[in-house]
């Protein structure tokens, strides 16, 4: 088995959709290649990226039985071609062995570990459409969720946490500051809606003030109406204040502040 083949099981182990064999294959071939493990890792966070991001929705039953119907009619390696129309025969081919000629005399051959894997990609990959067709029905939404802003994503996570709490202020100016954060993920946002607009010369800074000591924590820019969701760079800790300062663009060059805080939200 080669790292390719060893990939392809890795996505099948991910979805729980190997057989007996395929599944003792995988364990041998990741027991014997440790360094493969990096594929069974990301099959892993693959599916579980969209089965945390895609609201379950149950496909129509006429969708998931063509679909499965389709997987048990795909031909086994080392199984002739059944007869049939031309349009079947060239669907076939496609997961198999060229179809042989009605006048040439069949001949039963040894199959090989290529044919077997090349079969097994083929339901790995039909199992993959399974997988997307019971965790969500739609392609579109599947990739809205997957390419949604990672702020948008890390807001989500903090306001989903147990621990989940926020805080709002409201600047001279009538900007509004909501500060979200959760001490058990380690994780704070910073959202706003009305900040004023800042020159290309300057950008906005965030810090964690901890023990009255600054910590940068990442810059970030508002669009025209002063709206901005900002991941604070950086682990949370209870009892920081969140702080926003007016800084050249790149940020503090000195890592401390330059000028005293526009905004302040205090955690504790």
């Amino acid at each position: 088995m080669n790292e390719r083949d060893f990939a392809d099981l890795a996505a099948g182990h991910a979805l729980n959709a190997l057989s007996e064999a395929d599944e003792r294959a995988y364990q041998e071939a990741l027991a014997g290649n440790p360094h493969w493990s990096s594929h069974a890792r990301d099959a892993a966070d693959a599916v579980a990226a969209i089965s945390d991001t895609v609201v379950p929705v149950e496909p129509p039953a006429s969708i998931r039985a063509s679909l499965l119907a389709r997987i048990t009619d795909l031909p086994r390696a080392g199984s002739a071609v059944p007869d049939g129309d031309s349009a079947d025969a060239e669907d076939y081919a496609a997961a198999g062995p060229a179809p042989i000629e009605p006048e040439a005399a069949i001949v039963s051959a040894p199959s090989s570990a290529g044919a077997g894997w090349g079969m097994r990609r083929w339901f790995t990959l039909a199992a993959s459409l399974v997988a997307v067709l019971v965790l969500g029905f739609g392609a579109v939404t599947i990739g809205q969720q997957l390419t949604r802003p990672t702020s948008i994503v890390a807001l989500e996570q903090v306001t989903s946490a147990p621990d989940a709490q926020s805080a709002t202020a409201t600047m001279p100016d009538g900007a509004v500051v909501t500060a979200h954060w959760s001490a058990s993920t380690g994780q704070s946002v910073l959202v706003t809606d009305g900040m004023p607009a800042l020159s290309n010369e300057q950008t906005y800074e965030l810090w964690f003030v901890r023990d009255e000591t600054p910590i940068a924590a990442g810059i970030f820019s508002t669009d025209a109406s002063g709206r901005a969701t900002a991941v604070l760079e950086g682990e949370f800790h209870s009892g920081d204040v969140i702080a926003v300062t007016v800084e050249p663009a790149g940020g503090s060059p000195d890592g401390t502040p330059s000028s005293a805080p526009v905004v302040a939200v205090a955690t504790a």
